[in-house]
């Protein structure tokens, strides 16, 4: 299943209702809307700075990230970025296929 990054901003809405709820019952909440995608929270931290917190994610396919991308977005309370994760295995396939490019303004 493809793996995916999502970073995790709180609104002010979000972040009064992290700290009626506390973090572990966020993750509980989180991990029902990831299976209800289909599929599985593989890790979630809070962190300082840029971010609130960061998921790894396992989900089904684009259209999975993008249904749970849109349902969490719409309730206000966070933005998400969402970046998919590619393996190494991924890239090395990746290398081996040839694409004809030619560079503007080369002849």
């Amino acid at each position: 299943m493809p793996k995916y990054l999502i970073e995790v901003d709180y609104s002010v809405e979000g972040t009064k209702g992290l700290l009626k709820d506390g973090g572990s019952k966020r993750r509980q909440v989180v991990e029902g809307a990831v299976k209800g995608a289909g599929g599985k929270l593989e890790s979630f931290y809070y962190t300082f700075g840029t971010r609130d917190a960061i998921l790894i994610v396992e989900l089904p396919g684009l259209e999975a990230a993008m249904a749970l991308s849109m349902n969490v977005g719409a309730s206000g309370s966070v933005t998400l970025r969402t970046t998919p994760l590619i393996s190494v295995e991924e890239v090395d396939k990746a290398t081996k296929i040839k694409v004809s490019y030619k560079a503007p303004g080369v002849k």
